[in-house]
């Protein structure tokens, strides 16, 4: 195993794209639009939530309101995100073989709020969320923070992620990356150092 673990949090540790989906195609349906959910989970999966809003996004539509009506369902749903299966053992794993699990999530505090309600935020030694202002992968710009603030070896380090924004943010900082992949989507040709379906599987 490596000794330092970056661990992304939406489709790495919890499984938050069923809300995701569903605040996103309501809040487009708000304004008469009729979306299919699984074109937009693919495509926040294969990219980000920022590009199906650009993907789907129209002149005719309110982009103030879209937004707004977007994060105020997607808080609401989030509460029934839970954990995928294997991630507690995971990072309990992690530690019993001496090393450190950090958070990097382009999600605010909440996550930090559902680790903390799932009793999983102990297991972690630091955390950047969107709230530090960072840049967003795959800008290496808050894994080099962290790794320079608790004087970690790249070598020894691995950015675990769903997407390929993810693993690109690991190579870009030095270290490597592993790819959750639990519905095999990914069709980008990505130069992961591993590609799981399971978190168990992960070494």
């Amino acid at each position: 195993m490596y000794q330092n673990y970056f661990f992304d949090f939406d489709g790495t540790l919890y499984d938050t794209y069923p809300g995701m989906v569903k605040a996103f195609v309501e809040a487009f349906a708000l304004q008469g639009v009729e979306l299919s959910p699984n074109e937009v989970y693919q495509v926040m999966r294969e990219a980000s939530v920022r590009e199906a809003y650009r993907r789907y996004t129209t002149s005719q539509l309110d982009e103030t309101k879209l937004h707004a009506d977007y994060r105020n369902l997607e808080e609401k749903y989030q509460v029934q995100a839970k954990p995928f299966s294997g991630a507690r053992e995971l990072l309990e794993r992690v530690i019993a073989n001496g090393g450190q699990n950090f958070l990097l999530t382009h999600r605010d505090k909440s996550s930090l709020g559902l680790l903390e309600r799932d009793g999983f935020l102990q297991y972690f030694t630091d955390h950047s969320t969107a709230d530090d202002g960072f840049k967003r992968k795959p800008d290496p710009e808050a894994l080099n923070f962290l790794v320079a603030k608790h004087g970690l070896d790249p070598n020894a380090s691995v950015m675990v992620g769903d997407r390929t924004l993810d693993i690109v943010a690991g190579h870009n900082a030095k270290m490597a990356g592993i790819l959750f992949d639990p519905d095999k989507l990914i069709k980008a040709d990505v130069q992961a150092e591993q590609i799981v379906q399971n978190l168990n599987a992960i070494k």
